[in-house]
């Protein structure tokens, strides 16, 4: 590999690549994350490539893999450039149609566009379709465009010159000036990015870290994951900016075993940016040295001490903060942590600019937010929304609302435990200030429509939480045990009015005392479930129905966990 010593030379081979591209004609996109490949988008891009060099085109028709698309109930998708055509639910024997009709004779297979539900109007093209049209892409406009397995991709697309920019024409305290101009929040706690900086960089000790979180809150779905499947070079050049930036000479990037296709992706970045002298000593010639490393190991779900931990080798253990990691962190020395969203953004402020970016969103809060629509909702999958959106907007327009005729019951904030909002809260906007009191800002909305029982849900994620818990601090191991079984209680029927308040005081418990932002978030499907949907609370203890129809309240359901403590001997 050659190693690209000056900034002018990354311009050159950047120059190269997008000539070699615009010399293939058309290319055939299939986008190839996680969801696209287990339902087959692997044997079509391979019968792409059968049915092109059948009839001769291989060399004038490429065939790209690309990261996520987002809309991930269509796939496998195929997007057929420059003229944009998008085919859904694509499958093997659709490929000699496409290649016949599309690709040969410039026509629209018409059983394999898009076809909006709710309006019955086709779509053939992928700036058409309201889902990506309704989206503010900053940070996921490249991932229909970019092979993320490739480092010659992201260099054409711009890819490595904001780190060029910064190494060579920005001091690290200039690096720091712009992202504080930019109003850049962390996405996953809302700490401004610069100032955490700042504190880094002026903190005591040597050496420095930064590290990069994926799937710090949600499941192994969720858009953080999605955004290294798609773009991991995007991540990494964020972090190695951060890292000039504060100082750091070493980092680590974190990524949940539970996604394979993350954590190839995000090795094979690593191993391409290394061997082209994007890490390691005298980054792209220049007098700084850093070196980034992949890192696997179980932490507690939302909080960043554990994780740390973990990368030292100890048991994933939430302490307490103070001392912030960032003055305190990986084995005691000043340690820059964000989630890979938040890292991401830093590339986009470098190359057009803090004024550009600030733009967007509201007065506090900036750019875009990374969300998985998921549930009762006709367009699920993974979308970038500006900040100040609000939550209705968001699943009306570019989720395109319920599925099926179904009537809204409420929205999840988060896919774990999150805070249940019933209808009257869907003009709240997407933002830091307006959903603090609900939880913050989060990664993932959920619909649920009349058929959901608020009270099952809810003793569902108490109960995966009570297990998930690290035990080390009794209000979150004592009390998402004693809720979950005061819930299954009254979901079999047996419960009493005295219930309700026992929950209460438990949230109020979990809330106020947890360690970790853990235990904290487990109160909120609680303690929102009592505040706006009390009523079918009380119809499951008072009249022993559930309103959903869900709850057999004459029938005890298993339990969803073994039981604790050890077996009796036999006699």
């Amino acid at each position: 590999m050659r190693k690209l010593t000056h900034p002018d030379h990354l311009l050159e081979w950047r120059t190269r690549i997008l000539e070699k591209k615009r010399g293939s004609g058309q290319i055939v996109v299939l986008p190839s994350g996680s969801c696209a490949r287990a339902k087959g988008s692997a044997d079509v891009f391979e019968a792409f490539e059968k049915e092109l060099e059948k009839r001769g085109l291989d060399e004038k028709v490429a065939v790209e893999e690309t990261g996520c698309l987002g809309l991930c109930e269509t796939e496998p998708t195929v997007v057929i450039f420059p003229r944009g055509i998008l085919y859904k639910k694509v499958g093997p024997k659709d490929v000699p149609a496409i290649v016949e009709k599309s690709i040969l004779g410039g026509k629209i297979v018409s059983s394999l566009t898009f076809r909006d539900g709710a309006s019955g109007r086709c779509y053939s093209r992928l700036a058409e379709i309201p889902f990506y049209r309704r989206q503010h892409r900053l940070l996921s406009d490249n991932h229909v465009r970019l092979n993320p397995e490739r480092i010659e991709d992201y260099v054409a697309l711009d890819g490595y010159a904001a780190l060029a920019r910064a190494l060579f024409d920005m001091t690290a305290e200039g690096v720091i000036a712009e992202t504080s101009a930019s109003s850049l929040r962390e996405r996953d706690g809302g700490f401004p990015a610069g100032k955490k900086w700042a504190i880094t960089r002026e903190a005591q000790g040597h050496p420095k870290y930064v590290v990069g979180f994926a799937d710090r809150r949600g499941p192994s779905s969720s858009p953080s994951l999605s955004l290294l499947e798609s773009d991991p070079h995007g991540v990494l050049e964020g972090m190695i900016i951060g890292a000039y930036a504060v100082g750091a000479s070493e980092g680590y990037i974190s990524v949940d075993t539970a996604n394979p296709l993350a954590l190839r992706r995000v090795a094979l970045a690593l191993d391409a940016a290394r061997g082209h002298g994007l890490l390691g000593q005298n980054i792209l010639g220049s007098e700084f040295h850093f070196d980034l490393h992949l890192a696997q190991g179980a932490h507690v779900r939302g909080d960043e001490t554990s994780l740390l931990a973990s990368i030292e080798g100890r048991r994933p253990y939430p302490r307490p903060v103070p001392p912030l990691p960032c003055l305190e962190g990986l084995w005691g020395k000043p340690t820059n942590g964000h989630d890979v969203e938040t890292w991401a953004n830093i590339p986009w402020i470098i190359n057009r600019g803090s004024e550009a970016f600030v733009q967007t969103g509201t007065r506090k809060s900036k750019g875009t937010k990374l969300l998985s629509l998921s549930g009762s909702i006709r367009f699920a999958g993974f979308v970038e929304a500006a900040m100040g959106a609000g939550l209705g907007e968001i699943i009306g327009d570019i989720g395109g609302g319920l599925k099926d005729r179904r009537t809204f019951k409420a929205v999840r904030l988060g896919s774990g435990c999150g805070t249940f909002l019933p209808g009257s809260k869907l003009r709240l906007a997407l933002d830091f200030e307006t959903l603090s009191e609900f939880g913050g800002l989060p990664s993932e909305l959920v619909v649920e429509d009349e058929g959901t029982c608020i009270v099952d849900t809810t003793r569902l994620l108490l109960d995966s939480a009570s297990r998930e818990s690290c035990g080390k601090c009794s209000p979150c191991r004592i009390g998402t045990r004693q809720a979950s079984d005061v819930l299954n209680r009254i979901v079999t029927g047996d419960g009493v009015p005295q219930d309700l308040q026992t929950l209460g005081d438990l949230a109020e418990i979990m809330r106020t005392a947890s360690l970790c932002a853990f235990g904290r978030s487990a109160a909120n499907p609680v303690a929102s479930g009592l505040r706006y949907f009390r009523k079918e609370y009380e119809a499951h203890i008072k009249n022993k129905s559930c309103p959903a129809g869900v709850c057999r309240l004459s029938s005890k359901p298993r339990p969803l966990t073994r039981p604790r403590g050890r077996k009796k001997a036999a006699a």
